[in-house]
């Protein structure tokens, strides 16, 4: 099973869905990152985006999304029902599967440190990446909004960001962080007096006397005749939806106001509602096993079936220009590493081959880093490529704007040669190692030997011609007969050695 972190930013902006199709299309290019849900709301003008992937990739996906938004956002112009301090208000990250609250915390930081050394936007470390015990809290940073940020930012100590300048322009502020699942609820009551609304998200919430893990606010909305308490339930297990729903029926109904509806922005956890359900219907007993879509999650996740690549594959048959033949080629070196490893390991846990284990042992080992390594060129190809497309899409009307496009597009060139050739670099290493885990591995395994192998041949073959193609785009001439003669070298080698593990293997087969 992946790696899977979960990313909630918050942009200034919900009138508009061609600038939120803009953003979402940024985070969306970044191969491994799964969008799950675009919310917009025009009277908070502000889009809840959620989107997961592994944590490199939604660290990328991240950042392309707070610069697409920097570009069409415009804070000067900004007016919504909810606090705000910038175009990319905050940016949570979120741990989801097998990963630990301390690496979002050092996303995070990366993340934020980034935004604002490229982008020179004002950044604020929030929640458990907060650098002080009052920025834990989002509510602290808000205080203000973007109005009071321009002019404090520059001359209070307490309001100066953990990275970038000291100095809000348009884009505003950005607040990034590290926090648990939260679920974003709102009731609305039905009133126009916002005073009531008020006075019950002071009920209900914690730093006013309410409930522990509620942050809330009252918010005019665009509804005839109603308003919201709009709130952050920040510890769903420990104030559970249900609690929270029933304090503000309780709290409107002393001032005579009905409870309209409810919403949740986002996504929530499934845990979250079967709670509500268990407790609104009586079902003490309902286990999470009963719930038909749970139950069939769990067998498609038990076995080999919930191992397959289906996502990857479905990105490379999308349509779409990347990932494809380069990013494919890295991950036949991975899996060309992978049987490697496996061939190793089935030898070093046998005792006939026991005078071999310790270095099938270290091989296993070495493989393994190779392994990571062509993984990662997986997402490098596809990211190279879509560096081409977005140096391609930079401004070129005035002359030093198509000059300084020129030049990125020439340096994306090269970058998408290095990364190919980093990929047949890494799958002759892999060769090398096969030769003596064939030599001397379990013969009941040779067969898979012989099949890394040829996936590392395909490896090859298939890093050469993304090498040659993009070399030959290349200005400097001397540096693209320097790609393609460090390709052909890797070439030649690598035949040489998917022709020797064959051999060795056909030969200790008896064929």
């Amino acid at each position: 099973m992946g790696r899977f972190v979960e990313c909630v930013p918050n942009f200034s902006e919900g009138r508009r869905a061609e600038v939120v199709e803009a953003i979402c299309a940024r985070l969306r290019a970044v191969p491994g990152v799964r969008l799950l849900d675009v919310e917009m709301d025009a009277s908070h003008h502000r889009a809840v985006v959620t989107f997961v992937g592994p944590p490199e990739a939604v660290a990328e996906a991240a950042f392309r999304a707070a610069e697409e938004a920097a570009r069409w956002i415009d804070m000067r112009e900004h007016r919504g029902a909810h606090p705000r301090i910038g175009a990319t208000d905050v940016i949570p990250f979120v741990p989801l599967r097998g990963v630990t609250m301390e690496e979002c915390v050092e996303l995070a930081r990366r993340v934020g440190e980034r935004i604002g050394r490229e982008l020179g936007i004002p950044v604020y470390l929030y929640g458990e990446a907060a650098t002080r015990p009052e920025r834990r809290d989002l509510a602290t940073i808000r205080r203000g909004e973007y109005e009071a940020l321009v002019h404090e930012i520059a001359v209070d100590p307490d309001r100066a960001p953990d990275y970038g300048p000291a100095v809000v322009g348009p884009a505003g502020a950005t607040a990034v962080g590290a926090r648990p699942v939260l679920i974003a609820y709102n009731v609305y009551l039905g009133t126009s007096d916002m005073e009531i609304a008020r006075a019950i998200a002071r009920a209900v919430r914690h730093s006013s006397g309410g409930l522990r893990y509620v942050q809330a606010l009252g918010v005019a909305v665009d509804r005839p005749g109603q308003v919201q308490v709009s709130m952050n339930l920040t510890d769903y297990r420990r104030t559970p939806i249900h609690r929270v729903m029933a304090l503000i029926r309780d709290e409107a109904a002393r001032y005579g106001v009905p409870v309209v509806e409810s919403e949740i922005v986002g996504l929530v956890p499934a845990e979250a509602l079967i709670d509500a359900a268990r407790h609104v219907l009586q079902l003490h007993h309902l286990a999470p096993e009963q719930v038909l879509e749970n139950r069939l999650q769990a067998e498609e996740e038990t076995g080999l079936a919930g191992a397959l690549p289906r996502e990857f594959l479905s990105l490379v048959a999308a349509g779409t220009p990347a990932p494809g033949g380069g990013s494919v080629a890295a991950l036949a070196g991975a899996l060309a590493a992978a049987l490697g490893r496996m061939v190793a390991n089935l030898t070093a846990g046998k005792k006939r081959y026991a005078d071999v284990a310790p270095e099938m042992r270290e091989l296993d080992a070495t493989l393994a880093r190779l392994q990571e390594e062509l993984l990662t060129l997986v997402v490098r190809d596809a990211e190279s490529y879509q560096g081409i497309l977005e140096a391609r899409r930079r401004p070129g009307a005035a002359p030093e704007e198509a000059e300084a496009r020129h030049r990125a597009v020439q340096e994306a060139m090269r970058e998408a040669a290095r990364v190919p050739l980093a990929t047949a670099e890494r799958t002759v290493k892999v060769l090398e190692f096969l030769m003596h885990i064939a030599s001397v591995g379990n013969e009941s395994a040779l067969t898979d030997a012989a099949v890394a192998a040829a996936m590392a041949r395909a490896a090859i073959q298939g890093a050469a011609q993304n090498v040659r193609v993009n070399a030959a785009g290349l200005e400097d001439v001397g540096l693209a007969e320097e790609f393609r003669r460090q390709m052909a070298a890797l070439e030649r080698r690598g035949e040489e050695l998917a022709e020797a593990v064959l051999g060795i293997v056909a030969g200790r087969q008896g064929g």
